[in-house]
């Protein structure tokens, strides 16, 4: 991986489903109340394994399988702090998202790891991180990651200063 290092972003390549999950534990091992992650990308591009990363990050028991709630929208998980895994894969239209009660997760003592976050992207908290994946090739992923906010910032550094420690 070769980080690029602007403010406000960072964009590199993963070259497993190892390392995606990886990613995202040492990014779950920084995150705090209430804050929002927001996966976009198309199917197959490692939304879930930074998911299931994620998890492992935040404590969750290895007895819990982190997988897409496709059929649900939203699990709940229990680790340092209680993880709320949204995904909005079946949503039509962001109107059908309002019946959700999506408020109640961004706004509560939780974090939110919301997958196919594009499709309600008017409906998210101004302030979140962003992160959006991209199938390059079998194993290869390009991660762009974006902070939108102060809080968001912080936590980007800290993602830096981690992720690249070998």
């Amino acid at each position: 991986m070769s980080p690029v290092l602007e403010p406000g972003s960072l964009d590199f390549i993963s070259h497993s489903e190892a390392q995606t999950i990886r990613l995202g534990s040492r990014l779950g091992t920084l995150v705090q109340p209430g804050q929002i992650i927001a996966l976009i990308g198309d199917l197959g591009t490692g939304k879930t394994r930074l998911a299931q990363g994620f998890g492992q990050g935040m404590q969750v028991s290895s007895d819990e399988i982190i997988n897409s709630p496709t059929f649900t929208f939203i699990n709940h998980y229990q680790g340092r702090l209680p993880l709320y895994h949204i995904d909005l894969y079946r949503l039509w239209d962001e109107a059908e998202a309002d019946t959700l009660g999506l408020e109640d997760f961004f706004y509560g003592d939780g974090v939110c790891l919301v997958e196919w976050a594009d499709r309600v992207r008017s409906r998210l908290p101004v302030e979140r991180l962003e992160i959006e994946l991209f199938y390059l090739q079998d194993t290869k992923r390009r991660i762009v990651v974006r902070a939108l906010g102060v809080e968001y910032l912080q936590l980007l550094a800290a993602f830096k200063k981690l992720a690249f420690k070998h």
